[in-house]
């Protein structure tokens, strides 16, 4: 489906961000793996994605809180793989704490690493994009850039840009073969959210079954965790030929939180 297609996927050597890679390179395309860290295990993901598919994968370190080092991802990428043709904006981190106790160190990291970066790696994709007159962006928004919770206002401030961010970039390119679009995950069962079922179990002293349904996932109706792959599987859907009149819109993978 993606034969030929180079994918650059930010923060993906764990959860989502790998899922989504390993989805790209199962429909074909060539594949940059990121992370802000430089590990032999960061390497490994990548040649085994390559070894398993049988596409080009490679790893380049890149710190998505710095605008210089998001901008040189894309230049990086494009040099190793040949071009850029899909871009995955899925680097995210997170704190809670509310507004008035929030650090503002904290605050400027979680706004770079989650709305800066998308902004500066597009600005830097784009042009080749345009030139090549077909090109795929999907951001990694959340149901959070829908709605929002207590005690996360960096977060939300920021996916509800990211999805800003989405509609602005679709209608600037609207004519020029590229799409571009956000993804709005709910609770997906990755590694951080079994870390944070885990650390709620000892806080609260509960079990997990009580901790998963009572404290996370009473927002999602269905009752169940999205999973990463299913990630992976709706953002190559957005990367192919059937999804090109679909731009500047957000698609929720969220177990109906939005819908109420």
């Amino acid at each position: 489906m993606l034969a030929g297609k180079k994918a650059i996927v930010t923060g993906s050597t764990s959860g989502i961000g790998l899922a989504i890679a390993q989805t790209l390179a199962a429909k074909g395309a060539d594949v940059v793996l990121n992370s802000f860290g430089d590990r032999d295990e960061d390497r490994a993901a990548a040649d085994e994605i390559a070894g398993t598919h049988g596409v080009k994968a490679v790893y380049v370190k890149a710190d998505m809180s710095k605008p210089d080092e998001c901008r040189d991802l894309v230049a990086k990428a494009g040099a190793a793989l040949g071009g850029v043709d899909i871009l995955v904006n899925n680097a995210g981190i997170q704190h809670v704490a509310s507004i008035e106790n929030f650090p503002p160190e904290r605050w400027d990291a979680v706004i770079a690493i989650n709305l800066s970066s998308a902004f500066h790696t597009m600005a830097a994709a784009l042009p080749a994009m345009q030139q090549a007159g077909w090109g795929r962006i999907v951001n990694i928004a959340s149901a959070h850039g829908l709605r929002a919770s207590i005690n996360k206002s960096a977060y939300v401030a920021a996916k509800h840009g990211v999805v800003g961010l989405t509609k602005v970039a679709a209608l600037e390119n609207a004519e020029a073969g590229i799409t571009c679009n956000a993804v709005c995950p709910g609770f997906v069962l990755t590694p951080l959210v079994e870390k944070q079922i885990e650390d709620l179990m000892a806080e609260k002293n509960l079990d997990r079954d009580t901790v998963v349904r009572d404290l996370m996932l009473y927002k999602q109706p269905t009752r169940e965790f999205a999973t990463a792959d299913q990630i992976g599987e709706t953002v190559a859907f957005l990367c192919s030929d059937a999804a090109a009149q679909i731009t500047g819109t957000t698609l929720s993978v969220d177990g109906g939180w939005t819908a109420q």
